[in-house]
């Protein structure tokens, strides 16, 4: 089976899509979706022609009516079976089962379709809206008593029933929602046109791997979407749990070194500011900060953010101070504690990062660095963290900077 430390590549092309998406609340994970064998088929064309035939129908059509709207697929059958690879006869109409009345309100809540397994146990349900109608306004519902939107309705439906999977259907996208018993509820909305750019088409094969037949009915059972959402949330939930542990552990590593550099400096970095009332508060929202701002500069590099020249790799990337800790850790481990420099990098990156730079390549390339500011980078938030003393919260950073000795 494939692993999480296996497959990197897997994982990346399912957070691509999932960024892509943009989903409100969790609806998957990338680690359920790989330990799913759930893997997005790039290439993808063949939906994406069937979807561009669709939607171009409706085009030709408002044409000849000499009308003139936005794409979209009049039919929900006609998407399901030829994009999605359904059958027409999987969308059952016998829904009354799933109907929420509303007695205060003078409403029943009504689902369009149920998609049923083999033995005809619901897998998720179906509403289908007027064409483009917005998932999210309450407007659309305004003469009604209970005046929620199309998301809110859907949610209650699925609240009530004994499945918590739906899509919402407008013509125009689909949305995926999630609503598990207890939990905060989740959706992943597709816009129908953008599934036809090129650029687009990881989120075609995301919902063409999410909705197939087989992830539906033939795959074995932990494998198929009802498993892989719970898992999601499972998963998340243990991730939650391993961050909290990681970052209190950075934390106090970190601490640790402050305060050997503190003794090294005689108490000049912490000793003062220790001793106010909220000394302790501040010490750790700077340190804390820290780890933020180490979480925003890697995904900055991740993303391609920040410069990639031979001189930014030696001087200034995190990613690459942390391969030389690495290798110094496993050639020198016992040595660590004496040895000194990348809490000055660090503080380098922080400085160019907030008030901007420029610098120069090995090819004489003159690489500007445009300031960001903001509080997170804000060196005059926490002084101590550059080895300054004097009051907290300043507009200017002044005095001498004396980089504190945080071991490597």
């Amino acid at each position: 089976m494939t692993t999480v430390s296996s497959d990197k590549s897997a994982l990346r092309a399912h957070a691509e899509w999932i960024g892509l998406c943009q989903p409100v609340g969790l609806v998957v994970s990338p680690t359920a979706l790989v330990q799913a064998q759930a893997f997005v088929d790039r290439n993808g064309k063949t939906e994406q022609d069937a979807l561009k035939r669709l939607l171009e129908a409706s085009v030709e059509f408002d044409r000849r009516a000499g009308r003139d709207q936005s794409p979209r697929v009049e039919s929900l059958e006609d998407f399901v079976v030829q994009v999605l690879g359904w059958e027409a006869l999987d969308l059952d109409k016998n829904v009354d089962a799933f109907n929420v009345v509303l007695e205060d309100y003078g409403e029943t809540l009504r689902a369009s379709y149920v998609v049923n397994a083999k033995d005809k146990s619901p897998i998720l349900l179906i509403k289908v809206l007027p064409m483009g109608t917005d998932f999210d306004d309450a407007k659309n519902y305004k003469e009604r008593m209970w005046q929620a939107s199309a998301q809110a309705r859907f949610e209650r439906i699925l609240w009530e029933s004994s499945s918590p999977i739906g899509l919402l259907w407008n013509g125009v996208e689909v949305r995926l929602v999630y609503v598990p018993r207890g939990e905060t509820s989740g959706h992943i909305t597709f816009p129908l046109a953008a599934l036809c750019e090129v650029s687009n088409r990881p989120m075609l094969s995301a919902l063409k791997m999410l909705l197939s037949p087989e992830r539906l009915w033939t795959l074995p059972t932990k494998q198929r979407l009802p498993a892989l959402l719970a898992d999601s949330r499972k998963y998340q939930n243990t991730v939650s749990t391993e961050l909290a542990e990681q970052v209190l552990a950075a934390l106090a590593e970190l601490l640790s070194g402050f305060q050997a550099a503190d003794e090294h400096a005689q108490g000049a970095i912490l000793l003062d500011l220790l001793s106010t009332d909220d000394g302790g508060e501040h010490v750790y929202g700077g340190l804390l900060s820290v780890l933020l701002r180490l979480v925003f500069v890697l995904y900055a590099e991740d993303r391609g953010l920040l410069p990639d020249d031979d001189t930014w790799r030696e001087g200034y990337s995190v990613t690459r101070l942390f391969e030389k800790l690495r290798n110094d850790a496993d050639q020198n481990p016992d040595t660590m504690d004496q040895r000194y420099g990348a809490w000055g990098q660090l503080v380098s990156l922080f400085r160019l990062i907030h008030d901007g730079g420029a610098y120069r390549t090995e090819q004489d390339v003159l690489v500007h660095v445009p300031k960001r500011e903001g509080q997170l980078f804000n060196p005059a938030t926490y002084p101590f963290l550059e080895g300054r003393q004097g009051a907290r919260q300043i507009v200017k950073v002044e005095g001498p900077l004396r980089i504190p000795r945080v071991a490597d």
